[in-house]
Formats: structure tokens, C-alpha cells, sequence
């Protein structure tokens, strides 16, 4: 991975570990929901958001680029149980927490647009992958900046996602997630570029 690349990961990370703080410092009527159980039930917002995550997965799973099926059977095994783990917490939290769902014109809502706009750019990712020659460097491609945007940009809409619900368990989850699905396609790239 390019030196560049690695370092606009490290900052947008760090940005957004940031905002994360000052967040839950900005949304204490929130974490005290957290002492009472919150309203669980479906999430319209986390419908969308799911769908959004797997059609593209649906439709590539059938598109898959040569040699994949090789270079899956070397990933490390921690890294492919983190990022299991990783999206089972968050597509079930993301679809039970009806806090996405509560709308509120606030310097919060921007939270909830950013994300939406990482997932407008994640469509487009696919979109462009499903246009390409399909090989594993257009899978493990960058995309408006952002390296190794099939995995990067959805880590960072749910990890954004959660900061405006003030859910610590999202924001973990999606540290889970980022760390076996970022890492993953860092080893991947890796094996590409040697």
C-alpha cells in the first residue's frame, strides 16, 4: 500500500476517532438512554443502509475477479473472524437501533448525511468495479480518495452512523469490522502489488 494512501487512512481515522469524542461529549441525553433500554425494533434508516451494503455483495458474489477464490484461502484467520464478527454486530444493530431513525435538524444530522454520502460513494465504487475488467486490482482499487474503498467506505458510514445514534456499540462494532475487513484488503493489495 503507497505510502500517501496509508497516510490518509491514519487521518481520516484519526478525524474521525475526533468527531466520535466530541460527540458522545455533545449527546449526553442520549448515553443517559443507555441507563433505560432504548426502543429497539426495526430501523428504516438500517434497512437502507443494509441494502445498500448487500446488493452490491449479492451481485459481485456472481462477478467475483479471477483468482479470488485462491487468495481467500491465504487470509489470516483473525483478521477473517474480526471481520465476521464484525458484520454480524453490525447489520443487527444497525437494523434494530431506531435512534438512526430519530430526525432532528442539528449539527448532528451532518453525521447522518456523511454517512449517507459514504454509501452514495460505496455504490459508486461498485459501480465502477462492475464496468471494469473486474481483476482483483480494480476490486482492491482506490476511489475518490478514499484507498481500498470497497472496505473503507462502509466501515466509515457505520462507524459515522453510530456516532449520530450515540451508540457505543455500533461505534465498536464497526471498529471490529474496519479492522478484519480493512485489514483483510490491506493483505490482499499487498499480494497484488508484489
Amino acid at each position: 500500500m503507497k505510502k500517501s494512501n496509508i497516510i490518509a487512512v491514519g487521518t481520516l481515522t484519526a478525524a474521525v476517532a475526533a468527531l466520535a469524542v466530541y460527540s458522545v461529549t455533545m449527546c449526553e441525553v442520549t448515553l443517559k438512554d443507555y441507563i433505560h433500554l432504548p426502543k429497539w425494533g426495526i430501523s428504516a434508516v438500517g434497512i437502507v443502509f443494509l441494502l445498500m451494503l448487500f446488493i452490491p455483495n449479492i451481485i459481485w458474489s456472481k462477478n467475483q475477479p479471477k483468482g479470488y477464490e485462491e487468495s481467500a484461502k491465504l487470509e489470516n484467520k483473525l483478521l477473517l473472524t474480526l471481520e465476521r464478527m464484525g458484520e454480524g454486530l453490525v447489520s443487527t444493530l444497525v437494523l434494530i437501533d431506531r435512534r438512526t431513525d430519530r430526525f432532528s435538524f442539528s449539527p448532528r444530522t451532518g453525521y447522518l448525511a456523511i454517512a449517507l454520502i459514504l454509501m452514495i460513494l460505496y455504490e459508486l465504487y461498485w459501480i465502477k468495479y462492475f464496468r471494469s475488467s473486474r481483476t482483483l486490482a480494480d476490486m482492491y482499487s482506490d476511489y475518490c480518495g478514499f484507498p481500498l474503498a470497497g472496505a473503507s467506505l462502509p466501515v466509515f458510514a457505520v462507524f459515522l452512523l453510530g456516532v449520530y445514534a450515540c451508540n457505543v456499540f455500533l461505534i465498536a462494532s464497526a471498529f471490529i469490522l474496519g479492522i478484519g475487513h480493512i485489514g483483510i484488503h490491506i493483505m490482499h493489495k499487498k499480494e497484488i502489488e508484489k
